[in-house]
This record gives structure tokens, C-alpha cells and sequence, in this order.
């Protein structure tokens, strides 16, 4: 059994384990859960849910006896998703919040540093983020298609260091064990090619849209950027109560680098840089020697036309200090350069935040003197 260390988590739960017959919310599986989620917070860590559900959980409040049209499932999604967040936190005496996104909404720049600001301040609040796509208004087009990807694609928005997907199986096997009884469990993968793959079989639940295609699809999104996956059987209790001790009684898909260097590199050489924030001497010595986040009050100039949510250069007297995300936009900027933390939303008339860029979603390029 493979040991493990994380900090900040995001956890997916598919539709089988939330309504496992098909027609409401159940706790019979959930209740392991809901105690590792409260076990890991006690220990200081940090848990996001992806939780799928809504429809199931909806659809014995829209009777029909035929095939259910997009607009029907929607509207047994907008039904479900009260009884699933109601499901959900019942199990907790910390409050519960909800999350629906579509993927415009992890497309577009803006939104994908709002959606990141806010699972931010959920977790500095102590609130639980429940994520689930938004199948209410989505269209093909528009979603994501599977909670396995959208629990990869919140993992990387929340900068989490660990993804775990609950199966209906104990992990990754060389073969289907529900049809092959020599199939054996592999325990740790390093990387995510065609023979990892090929061991996929069809989809899984008929409640689920995905199977384990997508669960290694989820895993290789997260351990390119530095993110351990695990594939874990969800109605096996004693999973949870391992995984809450740093065991892993399933699969583990160990990340090629780790996640704070998968992040600086993507700041560095992926992302193309807007514009370009000029700060004084005292900002560039919190930056660099203290990983302190950029304020207003030590930018001096702005340059270069960019919208929030952009990545710009951080430069001090033209020496090249950080890339990062700014969570201002640059007219605003100009507006608020100078001034204290406290006056942004008084200036602005709102507020994205005290900083302009978070120390999270920066990369420090000059050495430390």
C-alpha cells in the first residue's frame, strides 16, 4: 500500500456513490466520506468536492417514460442540486458552498481567476467548495462533459497538490477485474501513455458518463502539472479511513515534477505577458526575499494595455523581478497604483482583492540578494 502526503485536496464523487439508486440522494456511501473530509480539515488540510449528482438526485421529482430531453434533465438538474447540496450538508457543522461552472467558464481568463479567487476565499473562510457543472443551463458546447475532467480542471484552478476520484473499483487494473478474475491492481503509475490507456474499458455506471478513460484522462491533465492522482473505490469505507492515515489502498499516478515547480514553469515560458507592472525597491525585496504578495501600494508605473486575470512582467528599475496573474486590469491599476489595500474598493467602487498579484500565482525570476 502506497503512503502519501498532500495539503490541499480536491475529491470527486460520481453520481453512483451520491444516488445509488438512481432517484435521490443517499448517505450510504457518502457517510466514510463526509468523515475524511472532517478527519483531513482537523488536521489542518484543505478539501475541495466535485460532486456530480444533481440529475439522479432530480429525477424522480420529473416523472417521464421516455427518453429525457436536454431541457428535461435540466430542469431535473435544477431540482437535484438543492436535494445534493441539502445531502450534502448534513453531514457537516461547517458551512457548505456551491460552485457551478461550464467550460466557458475555465475557457475564458477572467472568469477561471474569479473562480480561483473564490475557492480561495472559501478555503481561508473554512467553507467546504461543492463543484458541479452547471447542467441547469449547459449545453454540448458548453460543458465539460464529465466530472472526471471538471475535478481535474478545478484541481489546477485551486493550485491543489492532490486529485482523488472515487470509482466503483479499487483503481487502475491490467484488465477489467469485473470480467477478468486474473486482472491485478497496479498500485503506482509514472506516466500517462498509450499502454495506460489501453487498459481503459467503457464507460462504468449506466448513472455516469464517464469510465476509466476518463479518470486517466483526469490524470494526465494533473500530474503534467504536478498534481498525484489517485483512483480509489468509493463505497469501500475503509479506503477513507487509509487515506486519512496517508495510506492509499488503490491507484496512485505519481506527477513528473512537483506542483510549485509544474506552476512557476507555466507562469515563466507558457503564458505570454501583457503588459508590465513596475514596482519600487521595498515591494521587490517583499517579493523576492519574502514571497509576499504584490500590493497597489509598491507599484509605481504600468505599461502595456491588460485586462484582469492577465499575466504581466514585475520589473524594478527594468530588472525582471516576476511574472504573475494580475487581478486588476490595467487602467485600474493606473487608477490605484500608490495607494493602500483598504482603498481599492473606495476607489474602484469594487474589489477583486487587497493585492494586485497573489503570492500564489506568481513566479519569482530574480535571485534573492
Amino acid at each position: 500500500m502506497n503512503t502519501i502526503s498532500w495539503q490541499r485536496a480536491v475529491i470527486k464523487i460520481g453520481s453512483a456513490l451520491i444516488a445509488p439508486d438512481g432517484a435521490q440522494c443517499s448517505a450510504r456511501y457518502l457517510l466514510s466520506i463526509a468523515r475524511f473530509i472532517t478527519t483531513s480539515r482537523a488536521q489542518g488540510k484543505q478539501v475541495i468536492v466535485v460532486s456530480s449528482g444533481s440529475v439522479a438526485a432530480g429525477r424522480s421529482k420529473v416523472p417521464i417514460t421516455h427518453t429525457a430531453s436536454i431541457a428535461e434533465k435540466q430542469a431535473m438538474a435544477a431540482i437535484g442540486q438543492m436535494q445534493m447540496m441539502a445531502n450534502w450538508q448534513r453531514f457537516f457543522d461547517f458551512p457548505c458552498a456551491q460552485i457551478l461552472l461550464t467550460a466557458e467558464d475555465l475557457r475564458d481568463r477572467t472568469r477561471y481567476v474569479n473562480i480561483q479567487n473564490t475557492l480561495r476565499e472559501l478555503l481561508k473562510h473554512g467553507a467546504l467548495p461543492i463543484v458541479n457543472e452547471n447542467d441547469t443551463v449547459a449545453v454540448n458546447e458548453l460543458k465539460v462533459g464529465d466530472n472526471d475532467n471538471l475535478a481535474a480542471y478545478t484541481a489546477l484552478v485551486a493550485q491543489a497538490d492532490t486529485l482523488i476520484i472515487c470509482s466503483d473499483i479499487d483503481g487502475l487494473y491490467t484488465a477489467d477485474p469485473r470480467k477478468d478474475p486474473t486482472a491485478t491492481l497496479i498500485e503506482q503509475i509514472d506516466q500517462v501513455d498509450a499502454s495506460v490507456y489501453a487498459l481503459a474499458g467503457g464507460a462504468g455506471s449506466a448513472l455516469g458518463t464517464g469510465g476509466m478513460r476518463t479518470k486517466i484522462e483526469a490524470a494526465e491533465k494533473c500530474t503534467r502539472s504536478g498534481i498525484q492522482t489517485l483512483i480509489v473505490n468509493g463505497r469501500r469505507g475503509e479506503v477513507f479511513d487509509a487515506l486519512a492515515e496517508g495510506r492509499v489502498d488503490g491507484s496512485v499516478f505519481n506527477p513528473s515534477q512537483n506542483v510549485a515547480k509544474a506552476r512557476t514553469a507555466w507562469l515563466t515560458h507558457t503564458l505570454k505577458t501583457r503588459g508590465v507592472i513596475a514596482i519600487d525597491e521595498g515591494a521587490a525585496q517583499a517579493l523576492v526575499a519574502r514571497g509576499a504578495s504584490l500590493l497597489p501600494s509598491g507599484v509605481v508605473a504600468v505599461t502595456g494595455t491588460f485586462a484582469a486575470g492577465d499575466a504581466v512582467e514585475i520589473r524594478c528599475q527594468q530588472q525582471l523581478i516576476a511574472k504573475g496573474l494580475s487581478l486588476y486590469s490595467s487602467n485600474d491599476l493606473l487608477t490605484i497604483k500608490g495607494f493602500k489595500s483598504k482603498d481599492i474598493a473606495g476607489t474602484l467602487g469594487y474589489s477583486n482583492g487587497e493585492m494586485v498579484i497573489h503570492r500564489d500565482d506568481m513566479a519569482i525570476l530574480a535571485p534573492a540578494s
